[in-house]
């Protein structure tokens, strides 16, 4: 049997739906918190490492330069694409504004691309034609306060993500955390020029680098475009909610079961099979109860639940999502 609801033509009068907050940052304080931390250590880091390069002429600080500034555009975009996902749902966008988080860190994966591409050439041009590093003392200095300052964020910006599962802050710390190894590189970089006396070692470095954030780029834009894609769940994932709902002792299966990241938690919506003489009381409070334990396990999920009576015969059912009949 299919049951239809009747829908008012004015949507101004239906009701609005619930925004949905994260179990761990309900206001998105933290959230916020830690893209205004972002812009403010990419702000400090730019200063101090174009203060360098000036001294040192270093293609390896240039090149960690580059990478600060496009953190700091990065940044900004997940400030406001944070501030955009954290407004509640609206008759205009009904399911909330959670994407917007996978769509900053898609433009943030086209920056990174675009210094890489710059840094190679310029790292070329050095390969070819070499220039001298000048004094590499306050390149050092500037390098070790860039990884101090930029380890503190880092840990922050996790905290947060434990808190918020934040694909945006996630791909803002993946840079911070690539910018710490860069950081290091460079270092190296300048000691090893320092030692051997060689002017290649520089651009090499670069080169390095630069491969470095062109690959951390693919892996942004992967997660970015699996959420925007509306992707399944990771298997694990989808095999626990059947665990959790086939666990209790009145489901009789599940089949249509269909998941999906929003962007700032899940989606998972699935038709539960139940027993046919169950009043409509009943049936709502077993689902209640299911529906707590899979809120218990997925603090962030939206999810959408319809009963059926068990033993139906629909083309659709999903066979291996099916319990095992005793």
């Amino acid at each position: 049997m299919t049951m239809s609801a009747k829908v008012d033509p004015d949507p101004s009068r239906a009701p609005l739906p619930v925004e949905g907050e994260s179990a761990g940052d309900p206001d998105g304080r933290w959230r916020r918190g830690a893209t205004y931390a972002s812009v403010t250590v990419a702000a400090i880091l730019i200063a101090g490492k174009f203060g360098a390069y000036l001294a040192t002429n270093s293609v390896s600080i240039l090149s960690s330069l580059i990478d600060s500034s496009v953190d700091a555009l990065a940044s900004v975009v997940t400030l406001i694409s944070v501030a955009r996902a954290l407004k509640p749902p609206d008759f205009a966008f009904r399911f909330g504004h959670g994407k917007a988080e996978p769509l900053a860190a898609l433009i943030q994966s086209a920056f990174i691309v675009g210094s890489a591409l710059f840094l190679c050439y310029e790292s070329l041009g050095r390969l070819f034609e070499p220039r001298p590093v000048g004094d590499i003392g306050i390149g050092l200095w500037v390098m070790a306060a860039a990884i101090a300052l930029t380890f503190v964020l880092v840990l922050f910006q996790r905290w947060v993500i434990r808190r918020t599962a934040s694909l945006a802050i996630g791909a803002d710390s993946l840079h911070y955390s690539g910018d710490m190894l860069l950081n290091a590189a460079v270092i190296v970089s300048l000691l090893l020029g320092r030692w051997t006396g060689q002017a290649f070692w520089d651009p090499l470095f670069g080169l390095g680098i630069a491969a470095f954030l062109a690959w951390g780029a693919v892996g942004i834009s992967r997660t970015a475009l699996d959420v925007l894609m509306d992707r399944e769940l990771p298997d694990d994932e989808r095999t626990r909610v059947v665990d959790l709902v086939n666990a209790h002792p009145a489901s009789r299966g599940l089949h249509d079961l269909r998941t999906r990241s929003t962007g700032m938690g899940q989606h998972i919506e699935f038709h539960l099979e139940l027993d046919s003489h169950l009043t409509l009381t009943q049936a709502h409070d077993i689902t209640d109860e299911i529906e707590s334990s899979l809120r218990a396990a997925f603090p962030n999920a939206e999810i959408t639940i319809h009963q059926e009576p068990a033993g139906l015969e629909d083309e659709r059912l999903d066979h291996r999502l099916r319990p095992r009949r005793h």
